[in-house]
């Protein structure tokens, strides 16, 4: 591989980037000065406990570490001679480019340079091929200077988000022993922390010293679970798009002729669009997991819009917009099976020409059914987890297809009365991943490079860094560390009760949750949305001022401090503990008894499996 001759060079920043570059983060009261407390708490589980068995047999060496959690030193800590070794660590950005990924180099440097100046710290040119290659550039104040609070990943670049062949894990492996590192720093989303989990394990098996940390850095906002909150880059995107979807809303009440017909990136998983929704207020919303769980076909769904726009055209509004998500075309269960058909014919090497001939029968009605370019689109090569490349599938324009001829035959029945219906289509996505970061991704990226840092510095491997709490200040984000095995399961490929998990143990995407408190406000407003163009302009992002710390809605609505819940429950058990020592008398330690035997079967109950279906969604 060549590398980039640009990448990590100093460039000349425009006025409003030198400015941003003055920004400096703030960092939470634990994770000031060179004292830091490092508190060990309980061994870990999985997120589904029935997978317990099977991650800790794939495993072995990193399965079931305890949290860990980093605090503000005590008096007796303050006052100890900490001498810090210095240690080498390698960087590398492994997932998509998302606002906020440089501030997390300049964390792990800032982190390790306080604790002493002779640490070493190198970026890995090219990504994950720069990994293979050893390609490397020494991290510096000077090299820094221009990346700091700045959008993209162009510092270092990227390449290919995998590592997971036994090819590439090997020369990982390889290139850490020759560079005689003491930790990497994997940067990126759902896979590569599922990649960061296996390179720890095989590492750890193979008595390497490098030790693996990853963080959640991504636009998607999927990485998501009772341990991270959000992921770095997510508020910014989200911003970003609002602000674009708010134009086209204003547009589109203005002009009074056309519904706009609006995508946004997101992956599988529909967190950006729910966001983007709140924040914006277009008059229709459709994720993905609400479609998935109705079982909602693609005729249902076009049916429901058409729906909407005879509701609004009964109140002379012939304009609109509706916002989707990336992954709803993989949420329609007959789109669903026809693009696994294709994957399937993808990974036995079928050429593309040839794929549409060995369809099967019901496949091949249904993909003739569909208009040129979305047949074009499925036939694209597979992304690197070998999934659909659903970025390069235009499903806003296949909607608005859709949609236009069934409100076409609806005036020929003489069923809709009104104007003729006409749609413009976009697709936002590219255009916010390289944006100037908003303060919150800029000091959430910051603060979990000092993590990365001192969870290497406390000989851990195979561990995440996160914070929680963080819907209020950052003096009040609680740091630690979750070991990468603790949010993992294994798929199943049936919903009933008593399906056996198949498969290998990986970091899932987190889908939207249908029973949260955030999807609970759009449902709740769903109504207002369609008929009364109560659309909102959230405006530019901004970095001064009294807008420029606002967080996205769906964190600060959601009650996430799983850290804080935790010392909640261990301050409940240890007055318990005080209540019922020997001497207490019969009556109190029965109680006792009797409580803790209704929470165990409560708790028992309530870690099975969940099958239940999720409500029903209504357009109307």
């Amino acid at each position: 591989m060549s590398m980039n001759a640009d990448l990590g060079k100093p460039r000349e920043l425009t006025g409003l980037q030198k400015r941003r570059a003055l920004h400096q983060p703030e960092l939470p009261p634990c994770l000031q000065g060179k004292a830091i407390r490092v508190e060990f708490g309980d061994s870990t589980t999985t997120i589904d406990p029935t997978c317990a068995n099977m991650v800790a047999q794939e495993f072995p060496n990193t399965f079931g570490q305890p949290l860990v959690h980093f605090l503000k030193p005590n008096k007796m800590d303050a006052q100890a001679n900490y001498e810090h070794p210095p240690i080498r660590v390698g960087v590398v950005f492994s997932g998509r480019q998302s606002p906020g990924g440089h501030n997390v180099i300049w964390g792990v440097y800032d982190a390790m340079k306080t604790q002493n100046l002779q640490s070493v710290l190198l970026g890995f040119i090219g990504g994950t091929e720069g990994l293979f290659a050893n390609q490397t550039l020494e991290i510096t104040d000077d090299a820094l200077s221009a990346y700091r609070n700045q959008g993209g990943f162009d510092f270092l670049g990227r390449t290919v988000d995998q590592i997971h062949t036994t090819e590439q894990v090997n020369a990982a492996m390889s290139t850490c022993c020759d560079l005689d590192l003491d930790g990497l720093v994997i940067i990126g989303g759902v896979t590569s922390n599922s990649d960061a989990a296996q390179l720890a394990e095989t590492f750890a098996n193979h008595n390497c010293k490098t030790k693996v940390v990853g963080v959640p850095v991504s636009l998607n906002g999927d990485l998501k679970n009772q341990f991270v909150e959000t992921t770095v880059g997510f508020d910014t995107v989200c911003k970003v798009n609002s602000q674009l979807i708010s134009n086209v809303c204003l547009d589109a009440i203005s002009a009074g002729k056309y519904y706009h017909f609006v995508r946004v990136m997101g992956w599988k998983a529909s967190h950006v669009a729910l966001e983007c929704a709140l924040q914006s207020q277009p008059n229709m919303v459709i994720l993905g997991e609400e479609v998935a769980f109705s079982k909602l076909t693609l005729k249902e769904i076009i049916s429901k819009i058409c729906d909407g726009v005879q509701a609004r055209a009964a109140q002379e509004k012939y304009h609109g917009v509706l916002l989707i998500s990336e992954g709803l075309i993989e949420s329609i269960p007959e789109m669903f099976a026809l693009i696994q058909e294709i994957n399937i014919l993808h990974s036995n090497k079928v050429p593309e020409n040839n794929i549409p001939s060995q369809l099967s029968p019901w496949a091949t009605a249904l993909y003739n059914y569909l208009p040129p370019f979305i047949r074009r689109e499925l036939l694209l090569h597979q992304d690197s987890d070998n999934s659909a490349q659903l970025s390069q599938i235009d499903t806003e324009q296949l909607l608005a297809h859709l949609v236009e001829a069934e409100m076409n035959k609806r005036m020929k029945e003489g069923k809709y009365i009104g104007r003729k219906f006409s749609s413009v289509c976009h697709f936002f996505g590219y255009q916010a991943r390289g944006s100037l970061p908003s303060n919150f991704d800029c000091d959430y990226a910051y603060v979990l490079g000092h993590i990365c840092m001192h969870i290497l510095a406390a000989g851990l491997n195979g561990y995440m860094a996160f914070a929680t709490n963080m819907k209020e200040p950052t003096n009040k984000w609680r740091c630690a560390a979750v070991p990468l095995t603790a949010m993992m399961s294994v798929k199943r490929h049936s919903r009933s009760p008593g399906a056996v998990p198949t498969g290998k143990p990986v970091i899932h995407p987190s889908p939207v949750d249908l029973q949260g408190k955030a999807y609970a406000l759009l449902r709740e407003k769903a109504s207002s949305f369609l008929l009364d163009d109560f659309y909102r302009t959230p405006g530019g992002i901004q970095f001064d001022g009294s807008g420029a710390d606002v967080k996205p809605i769906t964190l600060t609505v959601e009650d996430q401090d799983y850290l804080g819940d935790i010392k909640l429950l261990q301050d409940y058990l240890e007055k318990v503990r005080n209540i019922v020592k020997p001497g207490c008398s019969r009556e109190i330690l029965k109680a006792a008894i009797s409580s803790m035997s209704s929470v165990k079967d409560v708790l028992k109950v309530m870690s099975a499996p969940f099958y239940a279906e999720l409500p029903l969604f209504n357009l109307n």
